[in-house]
């Protein structure tokens, strides 16, 4: 599929991306409610995996899986399977509201992570803006006074391992991005299969309808990610990844009767605003292309 410069339906697609994958965290809290989190995440994995075999479309198992860098592919999914178990977990306690406006923290992590793991510069200014999502964080958890939720930490630990995986992602991305996919699908899979048998729980009609949508709501919001980022360069997309506070929001509200506070509205546009500029810095600082002499 050939890449477009299409801002509208970039951004279209952006904006139903997020809404599928709020979606996908509604159902997860749903079923957290009644089933472990390896149960849900083992038949999650294993329609992704189905999914990624048929993006990919590999002319073997082989194939699909040379890497440049495989050790570092699965310590990469390790940690990816690990922050969708997470954040599941934090469905269980938290309104999805406030456990994405916690999490909007972690491209904040990342830029503060890029110097030490990826010998990138970060300014004064990125800095800053590190510092201010920080403040929007505190706004949120208000740590010492007595409305501070300890599952609070929940969200926050998927934010560093998303973080992390960011940054694991950079490290590999020589490799072809249906081989990332794959890995990411086979190994939460495979770690989902062997925890699922110990916690497994017959589930009903209902319960295997839920988790079947759940795997195909969250393949799909995948996949139409994948075609944004075709319709239109990631610059112009990437602000966009904060819409989903606003799906979060609604389906939290239309589903659970959940609300966020003030406190958690002001902070998570605090911590998106941070976002937002540290973003607009990164690609500031890029060098320009050098265009070839005519």
């Amino acid at each position: 599929m050939p890449l477009q410069n299409n801002p509208l339906k970039g951004i279209a697609l952006m904006n139903l991306a997020m809404l599928l994958l709020a979606c996908m965290d509604g159902l997860s809290k749903h079923l957290a409610a009644n089933y472990a989190v390896p149960q849900i995440l083992c038949v999650r994995f294993l329609i992704f995996c189905l999914f990624a075999l048929a993006i990919a479309r590999p002319p073997s198992l082989r194939a699909a899986f040379r890497s440049h860098h495989p050790y570092l592919q699965i310590a990469r999914s390790l940690v990816i399977t690990v922050e969708v178990a997470v954040f599941v977990l934090a469905f269980r306690y938290l309104p999805l509201a406030d456990t994405h406006a916690i999490a909007g923290i972690a491209p904040l992590l990342v830029t503060a992570l890029a110097m030490p793991f990826l010998g990138e510069r970060v300014g004064p200014r990125r800095w800053t803006a590190v510092a201010i999502g920080f403040l929007g964080l505190l706004i949120i958890v208000r740590p010492g006074l007595t409305v501070l939720n300890p599952a609070a930490a929940i969200p926050l630990l998927g934010a560093a391992l998303w973080a992390a995986y960011q940054i694991l992602m950079r490290k590999v991305s020589d490799d072809d991005a249906a081989t990332s996919l794959l890995y990411m699908a086979v190994v939460g899979a495979l770690v989902m299969s062997i925890l699922a048998p110990f916690y497994w729980r017959p589930p009903d009609a209902q319960g295997w309808a839920l988790m079947i949508l759940l795997g195909l709501t969250g393949s799909l919001g995948h996949l139409i990610l994948i075609m944004a980022f075709r319709a239109a360069p990631a610059s112009t997309l990437q602000p966009f990844h904060y819409v989903v506070l606003i799906w979060a929001t609604m389906v939290g509200y239309l589903a659970f009767d959940d609300l966020p506070d003030i406190w958690t509205i002001l902070g998570a546009l605090v911590i998106a605003g941070s976002g937002i500029y540290a973003f607009c810095r990164e690609q500031r600082a890029k060098p320009a292309p050098v265009e070839p002499a005519g």
